[in-house]
């Protein structure tokens, strides 16, 4: 006994494994031999599982029972396996003792060491049986499988959106609580998710020692100004040999050439969109994580694209860049002018496939068809009154409130509908618009002529 005690100080091991050279003490190179001979004496009754070592029959046994015998002393994590409960207090102790021989890196589990060289030796070793997708790490591989099999297994409590990734939950949940986790120590920016955070992170951090001696731009990378440049003088050395396009920056060029080839190297790994800049796949995942990072100053109105900002930051400057070349009709959003273009070349490509009604704007066939189905979404709090138009159930409500928007500027007339403010101003004008083609008589109501018709 004493003998074998003093080994642990000299370290000294006298039995050594005749196949590959390992040392140890006697018992230890009886079950070490049983890895070459392949002998696995010992056999689990549920399952049928077979290994070469007792203890690990033993450990094997309680992802049956479930039983977690090792418990942590600091808080109420528990597991099955010692050394499970080795690298948890690490996390306690704030010890590291795995160290990337690369970077520097250190972590408390030599798994997590084993991933991580990962990214320095490019390795991908679990690759997706449907698809050509690779990755480094195993739960990531079965996060991309869900793409395949639109599995969603985390599904929130509070609205039931489902997603096919834990952490996709977890920043959705955010939406819900307003807990803005990632706070920037310099400026008091919060925000949702981590990635935002990280990008923000380096508008303080980042030194720019390269400047634009035209307008004082300045960027942290050398190239960057060089291509920055190129605004200044105009010069486009890509050229696409498809089309003749040409820009100013190659990776311009890379995204253009995808319009031709289809190319969508971006995916979502939540529910398998895919598109070809990435910008508009972190604009895509906002979808899913709830996170409007985008803020406007005057109200507290937020956003998920920049884009949506800049046209609603219009309603409060009354800026309305778009115009019409027929008209003086000017708007805040391209999409309005489209819409408004067709009143002058008469196009109407929405079609009613009950009447063939058709109409300039999808939004007007929408409210169309209603007619035919007898919806009436619009419904009164007040009252109980329902209508198939927003626009009339506004105008109900203001015979509950007595609102009147809509003032004379010559008399001081009001009232609650702009049609009827429409008619009032005729009694100043003198216009008569509808005309009888009998005996050429002239109003200025629609209703008026109607009646003097019914005299002929």
């Amino acid at each position: 006994m004493l003998v074998r005690h003093m080994r642990t100080h000299t370290g000294k091991m006298p039995h050594s494994c005749r196949v590959c050279g390992y040392s140890c003490s006697k018992t230890s190179l009886m079950k070490h031999m049983k890895t070459h001979t392949e002998e696995k004496p010992h056999y689990c009754k549920v399952c049928g599982f077979s290994c070469s070592q007792k203890s690990s029959l033993v450990r094997h046994i309680r992802t049956h029972t479930g039983e977690k015998p090792h418990s942590c002393e600091v808080c109420d994590y528990s597991c099955s396996e010692k050394s499970n409960l080795v690298i948890h207090m690490r996390t306690h102790t704030g010890e590291k003792p795995h160290i990337c021989k690369v970077c520097g890196y250190s972590c408390c589990a030599k798994s997590s060491l084993v991933r991580h060289m990962r990214i320095h030796t490019g390795e991908k070793p679990y690759s997706c049986e449907v698809c050509e997708y690779s990755c480094s790490e195993k739960s990531k591989l079965v996060s991309h499988m869900r793409t395949h099999t639109k599995e969603k297994p985390h599904t929130c409590k509070v609205c039931g959106y489902s997603c096919s990734v834990k952490s996709s939950l977890v920043r959705h949940m955010r939406t819900h609580t307003r807990e803005k986790p990632h706070t920037c120590k310099e400026c008091g920016y919060s925000c949702y998710g981590k990635s935002s955070f990280v990008n923000h992170i380096k508008t303080h951090k980042r030194k720019k020692p390269h400047s634009c001696e035209v307008c004082g731009y300045s960027s942290s990378e050398k190239s960057k100004l060089v291509s920055h440049m190129r605004t200044h003088t105009g010069e486009k050395p890509h050229t696409c040999k498809v089309c003749g396009f040409s820009c100013s920056q190659k990776s311009s060029l890379v995204r253009h050439i995808r319009t031709h080839t289809g190319e969508k190297p971006h995916s979502c790994e939540v529910c398998g969109y895919s598109c070809s800049e990435m910008s508009t796949l972190v604009t895509h995942m906002r979808t899913h994580t709830g996170e409007k990072p985008h803020t406007c100053k005057v109200c507290e109105y937020s956003c998920s694209k920049m884009s949506t900002l800049v046209r609603h930051m219009k309603t409060h400057t009354g800026e309305q860049p778009h115009t019409c070349e027929v008209c003086e009709y000017s708007c805040s959003k391209k999409i309005f002018l489209l819409a408004h273009m067709r009143t002058h070349i008469k196009e109407k490509p929405h079609t009613c496939e009950v009447c063939r009604c058709s109409f300039a704007q999808k939004s007007h066939l929408v409210t169309h068809v209603r007619i035919h189905t007898g919806e009436k979404p619009h419904t009164c709090k007040v009252c109980g009154f329902s209508c198939s138009i927003k626009s009339s159930l506004v105008r109900h409500i203001r015979t509950h409130t007595g609102e009147k928007p809509h003032s004379c500027e010559v008399c001081g007339y009001s009232c609650s509908e702009k049609s009827k403010l429409v008619i009032h101003i005729r009694t100043h004008t003198g216009e008569k618009p509808h005309t009888c083609e009998v005996c050429g008589y002239s109003c200025c109501r629609k209703s008026a002529l109607v009646r003097h018709k019914n005299s002929h």
